[in-house]
């Protein structure tokens, strides 16, 4: 109690006669004619039509005969942003300049019309008054319409109210937009660009341009032939053909564009971007975020529909090295692996669907049942022993290990092969069976599953994005799993044939979900599963054992075939290799000619 009296005590002040105050200078009218001031004008339009231009003009003059009234205002520069919004900084190049000048302490005083000619976005409105006050040299702002000074702190509150009103109607006007070109899109009027091979007519429609249209029919047909961006931006510069803007300098993602871009085949799709943020106008690809509007046959093509999806799935198809001319699986017509489809290794656009197509235009000739032995007079009765697995047993055997990101082949594998560097893989579908076979460097569907190390091929592991995600649908696998399975090699030829139901399973330790069908053991690094049958035998029964497919494969000569079925995804109506070069070569003449009638 005596410490809280001493307190009330001290808190009693002393006598006011006893103290004196210094006042503040006082501050003077920032129209006083007594004062020098540097002064800067902001001004902006949102739009760079031409009817804005008087709007633009109009602001400049006005406030150029404002500060030439006032005798010691001295006019340090108009810093005006034409065609730019006001919710964001990003583009706005004159007033950035202009703050720079303030920080730089050429400029004491801001003039501009209004709060949302200054700035639309809250945020950046209220941070760049608060800079400009701290400032060694402090800069006051002046908004002319709402007759605001920024020298003024109780101002602060009536200027964010206001920039927040601006911001919202930046807002509105946005969603006001967005609904009329739903409305748009929606009757099928859609929004037109310029574009290489076509002109605009009088109602904004594209009409063939004949001299363009024939460097971008030379841009598809050499893509389609199998040039790269590369290769085709260096013939065009070569002809000195001309970029939509007149430049003669192109570049492989300026071909892309043009390889990628639906309306040189006559079609039109809207929205390929949108801009999630109002504020900050960054556009973003569109991938179902918005809904995208289409027109087919919307104006004359310049190359056919089936020639632009031929080469986008070509582009789809870059990036694993796809050198193929149309997506095609090859079917092996005869012999004992009659009815495997090839696996095409750079190829994304196959599904698990067109495997299965594929081997059933082929009958296989493998027995879907088995046949029951009849054990002969003197020979060994085998029909109540087992055939164990080996992958029962820590032995050394020939396995493949397959998950989600890649295919690896044990020692054993190389080993069997004959130190073998590239091989193709094929599947059976319906039996689930995959098998691979040596194949050489140039094969189009050669695989390199070794690689040399101190002269001697080891193990190489073989990523296969373009094919896995297929694979494990064809072999019905979980993407979350690694599998291990044994593999046999046949007697006569170099071939490996896996069976695919027979495998080890190696699950994630944080795996809820245990499939019912297998048999699970646990150790220290993995969860490891197995066939549910095996749990209650060592293997196949002796005689079941020698008929399984695989080992029916293996046993008999002829795995070669004279002649593959090809098997065709979808039939596309798309000129013919030496077509192809034909219409190249022609357009090439033409180009030269005009080339050298410039000179």
């Amino acid at each position: 109690m005596d410490e809280k009296e001493k307190i009330r005590e001290r808190y009693k002040g002393v006598d006011s006669d006893k103290t004196f105050v210094i006042p503040a200078k006082p501050k003077p009218s920032i129209y006083d004619d007594s004062v020098n001031r540097r002064v800067a004008v902001y001004a902006r339009v949102s739009t760079d039509n031409i009817n804005q231009t008087s709007s633009y003009e109009l602001q400049k003059n006005h406030y150029t005969d404002l500060i030439n009234r006032n005798p010691n205002w001295t006019l340090v520069d108009i810093y005006a942003d034409e065609g730019i919004s006001g919710t964001s900084l990003s583009h706005r190049d004159q007033f950035l300049r202009m703050i720079e000048d303030c920080k730089a302490g050429k400029i004491d005083l801001i003039i501009t019309k209004s709060v949302s000619r200054f700035a639309r976005n809250i945020v950046d409105c209220i941070a760049y008054i608060r800079e400009l006050k701290a400032l060694s040299n402090p800069v006051n702002i002046i908004f002319e319409s709402e007759g605001i000074n920024t020298i003024d702190d109780k101002n602060e509150m009536a200027i964010s109210f206001l920039a927040t009103l601006a911001q919202e109607e930046s807002h509105i006007k946005s969603n006001i937009m967005n609904s009329s070109i739903e409305m748009r899109f929606n009757r099928g009027l859609y929004l037109v660009s310029p574009l290489l091979g076509y002109d605009l007519d009088e109602n904004k429609n594209l009409v063939i341009n004949e001299d363009e249209a024939k460097t971008v029919k030379l841009i598809f047909y050499m893509y389609l032939a199998g040039s790269t961006c590369q290769q085709i931006a260096d013939t065009l510069e070569e002809y000195g053909r001309r970029t939509k803007k007149g430049n003669t300098k192109w570049s492989p993602s300026s071909i892309l564009q043009i390889l990628q871009n639906e309306r040189e085949c006559g079609d039109i799709i809207s929205r390929k971007t949108w801009t999630p943020n109002y504020l900050d106008h960054k556009a973003k690809k569109n991938r179902g975020d918005k809904p995208q509007y289409g027109m087919k046959g919307h104006h004359e093509g310049i190359i056919s529909r089936d020639t632009f999806i031929a080469v986008q799935k070509l582009i789809r198809n870059a990036k694993y090295k796809n050198k193929g001319f149309l997506p095609e699986l090859r079917v092996i017509t005869d012999g004992t692996l009659k009815g495997f489809v090839t696996v095409n290794p750079r190829w994304s656009a196959f599904t698990a669907d067109d495997y299965f197509q594929a081997s059933a235009n082929v009958n296989n000739s493998i027995e879907k049942t088995y046949e029951q032995i009849e054990v002969q007079k003197g020979d060994i009765d085998f029909r109540k022993f087992e055939v164990a697995s080996t992958l029962l047993f820590n032995t050394k055997q020939p396995y493949m290990t397959i998950t989600k990101d890649y295919i690896q082949f044990n020692t054993e594998c190389i080993k069997k092969l004959n130190k073998v560097i590239y091989v193709e893989f094929l599947v059976n579908p319906t039996f689930k069976l995959f098998a691979l076979k040596p194949s050489t460097k140039e094969s189009r569907n050669a695989v390199q599953w070794a690689k040399i190390q101190k002269n001697c091929p080891i193990p190489k592991i073989i990523r296969g994005a373009a094919y896995i995600n297929t694979l494990f649908d064809i072999f019905a696998l979980n993407l979350s799993n690694r599998y291990r399975v044994r593999g046999y090699i046949g007697k006569f030829e170099e071939l490996f044939v896996f069976n695919m139901t027979e495998t080890e399973i190696f699950l994630p330790q944080d795996n809820d979900e245990m499939p019912e069908d297998i048999e699970v053991f646990k150790n220290k690094k993995n969860i490891v599963a197995y066939p549910q049958r095996w749990a209650d035998s060592f293997g196949d029964d002796y005689y079941r054992q020698g008929q399984a497919k695989e080992i029916q494969i293996l046993s008999k000569k002829n795995h070669k075939s004279e002649d593959d079925y090809v098997y065709k995804t979808e039939e596309l109506d798309v000129m013919s290799a030496d077509e192809l070069e034909n219409h190249i070569e022609i357009l090439k003449t033409d180009m030269k000619q005009e080339c050298k009638d410039a000179e």
